[in-house]
């Protein structure tokens, strides 16, 4: 699929990744599920294996952060940091993530 870049990212092909761990934060009793399933089949969905937790908790040490608040960011960044380069990452939280993914990941704020 060839679509318009987010912040001018270069043209190329965007292959759009998430992990695991987002279907957890997305859903609550108001998510449409037909609708979230639907958007999920169409992007790469990234397992949380127990050597993509381990190497989120070593980002976690790594950057002096800790603890459930943290968790899911970096599991994000684990999978953001292994994907082929370039990678950009959009987020609304671009302070911690910008700390977990390093100058390895372009972070877009949203």
């Amino acid at each position: 699929m060839s679509c318009p870049r987010p912040g001018g990212l270069p043209s190329r092909t965007l292959r759009p990744v998430i992990e695991a761990n987002t279907n957890v934060e997305v859903s609550h009793s108001r998510t449409d599920m037909p609708r979230l399933n639907w958007a999920l089949s169409r992007i790469k969905v990234e397992p949380v294996t127990e050597q993509a937790a381990k190497a989120a908790a070593q980002l976690l040490k790594d950057t002096g952060l800790h603890g459930h608040k943290y968790a899911i960011d970096a599991t994000v960044a684990e999978v953001a940091r292994r994907q082929t380069k370039p990678v950009a990452l959009l987020t609304s939280d671009s302070d911690d993530m910008t700390k977990l993914c390093g100058n390895q990941v372009r972070i877009i704020p949203l």
